[in-house]
């Protein structure tokens, strides 16, 4: 692994019409194979369509990371205050940087917040069939804590394991 050497700042509303790309190009890289399509389609839209990612920024209790080599953005982080626990919401990483250490300093970054804020753990969801990732999370501590299947609506459900990292 080549570390690269990156700086993380917190995601500003100039920075959603980029991190909305981002997550498509990643999402396009990763997911097709693990879900459908349509599945992926929907999940953006629901998940990184600009007007969410304004509303998640007006949130007190979630906090948006983006990490960059030189200007390029290359990742983000985005991790909240859920059902009482402190959660890695999201961690996406450019493909052509995984490996190298992004990752890992971004759940890094996020585990010093929710440290500081005094939570004992940081938990994740990961689709059951999204090897890579669930071995990244592996090698930075994470153990699976159980499995679950949510609704998402039309017709989708989240087939994940839910993963821990005690701090």
């Amino acid at each position: 692994m080549n570390a690269l050497n990156i700086a993380i700042r917190r995601v500003t509303p100039p920075d959603v019409p980029a991190i909305s790309a981002l997550a498509r190009e990643i999402w396009q890289a990763t997911y097709p194979g693990i879900i459908t399509q349509e599945q992926i389609d929907f999940m953006l839209e629901q998940r990184y369509g600009h007007e969410r990612l304004y509303d998640d920024l007006e949130d007190a209790d979630k906090w948006l990371d983006q990490a960059f080599q030189g200007e390029r953005r290359v990742g983000f982080a985005f991790s909240e205050i859920y059902k009482g626990e402190f959660k890695l919401d999201k961690l996406y990483i450019h493909p052509d940087v995984q490996r190298m250490g992004v990752g890992g300093q971004l759940i890094a970054h996020v585990s010093e917040r929710a440290k500081k804020l005094g939570y004992p753990c940081v938990i994740l969801a990961v689709n059951k069939r999204n090897d890579k990732a669930i071995g990244s999370y592996k090698k930075y501590g994470f153990i699976v804590r159980e499995a679950i299947t949510d609704d998402i609506g039309h017709g989708f459900v989240m087939d994940d394991f839910v993963m821990e990292k005690v701090l």
